[in-house]
């Protein structure tokens, strides 16, 4: 993971920018985890994350809640049993953005083991 994107925080976008083309995109998708994807449409990445029990599903969307409240920049998080799908987009442009690719690497590192 690109410890770049973790690094940065968010601006805010209030529209009146581009969104990312596919090729930008395409480009911040590989810094983070392999499981992230870009939707058909190119307006959202997404990513499933699995746990062995509710009680850790739930933990982790309490986290990934508190990035997106942090960052100001809030993902579509479903939940159910044993697992959590993180969808990010920026609806003010109606696209991806900078943010999106963001807010996934410090989603991303809620997961990380620890180094060995």
């Amino acid at each position: 993971m690109s410890e770049g994107l973790v690094n940065r925080s968010c601006k805010p976008c209030e529209g009146g920018v581009e969104p990312l083309s596919r090729e930008q995109s395409e480009q911040l998708l590989a810094a983070l985890h392999d499981d992230w994807s870009i939707s058909d449409d190119g307006l959202s990445i997404e990513r499933t994350f699995e746990f062995p029990a509710y009680s850790r599903t739930l933990g982790f969307a309490n986290a990934a809640a508190w990035i997106a409240i942090s960052e100001g920049h809030h993902p579509v998080l479903t939940v159910e049993y044993g697992r959590c799908i993180v969808s990010y987009t920026t609806h003010a442009i109606d696209g991806l953005s900078d943010n999106d690719f963001i807010c996934a690497a410090k989603t991303d590192r809620l997961v990380e083991s620890p180094a060995a």
